[in-house]
């Protein structure tokens, strides 16, 4: 089978109504959409921001409608990148490649928190005012390319991750398709939610580093088991969670001794 056909037998894949009804009805395709529909909320949160910095000097009702364009492309690309990753996935160089792209990813996020934070706003305040994407386009449309670039960035990193959590094709669609429609609805929850218990932030970027473990292993075919993962991921939130009390504690204690 050539590239090609194989790419177009990946999208056929996609109105294949037995897979999705056995998708539909495996609760281990569920967890693991669970799984990435959590992590693109954690990563969204951060995603929406630099988003909503970009627009901030459009009218109100032209924000809406930029970032409703850029939702648009993000969906075409993941629906473009994940037909052609479930074929590229398959090759080992690219897993490794991904993997270690995941790694750095983790890595850089922090390094960047030992620096100081903010880095990502500034980013997309420096592409804006750059002005050359508005002086080729137009203030709205020079916005609206802008905001589709970031988002296709976001996209990259949330279809590695996806692949590096499962090879399926559904759940990578769901779970893909869920990710792009959280980082613009769900995304002020998550926001607060980080807010409320800011280790959130890091245990997203621990987990890509555990995907990228999780694909490396892979390539040397070490399969980490779905009940394995699930475990990591149990008690990966659970000491989250641990390390937010005690921080709030030892916060209190200071607070009390003031």
């Amino acid at each position: 089978m050539s590239v090609i056909e194989h790419i177009l037998h990946t999208y056929s894949q996609f109105f294949n109504w037995e897979m999705w009804g056995e998708v539909l009805t495996d609760p281990v395709s569920w967890g693991l959409i669970g799984t990435l529909v959590i992590l693109e909320g954690l990563l969204s949160a951060d995603n929406a921001l630099v988003l909503a910095v970009m627009v901030k000097h459009l009218p109100p009702k032209k924000r809406k409608k930029a970032l409703f364009y850029g939702l648009l492309g993000a969906y075409a690309f993941r629906f473009i990148a994940i037909g052609i990753g479930v074929f590229l996935i398959k090759l080992w160089w690219v897993k490794v490649l991904g993997a270690g792209y995941l790694a750095w990813l983790s890595i850089k996020y922090f390094l960047d928190k030992r620096k100081g934070a903010g880095h990502d706003e500034e980013e997309a305040e420096g592409l804006n005012q750059s002005g050359l994407l508005i002086r080729l386009f137009g203030s709205f449309w020079g916005t609206v390319v802008a905001v589709e670039l970031m988002d296709i960035a976001f996209s990259v990193d949330s279809v590695l991750a996806a692949f590096g959590v499962s090879e399926a094709i559904w759940v990578l669609l769901i779970g893909g398709m869920l990710g792009v429609l959280m980082m613009r609805g769900v995304a002020g929850v998550f926001l607060t939610l980080i807010d409320r218990v800011p280790e959130l932030e890091t245990t997203a970027y621990i987990l890509i580093l555990i995907i990228s473990v999780k694909m490396f292993l892979s390539v040397i075919h070490i399969e980490m088991g779905h009940i394995t993962f699930f475990i990591i991921l149990l008690i990966t939130f659970g000491a989250t969670f641990i390390v937010h009390f005690r921080n709030k504690k030892r916060e209190g204690s200071k607070e009390n001794n003031l």
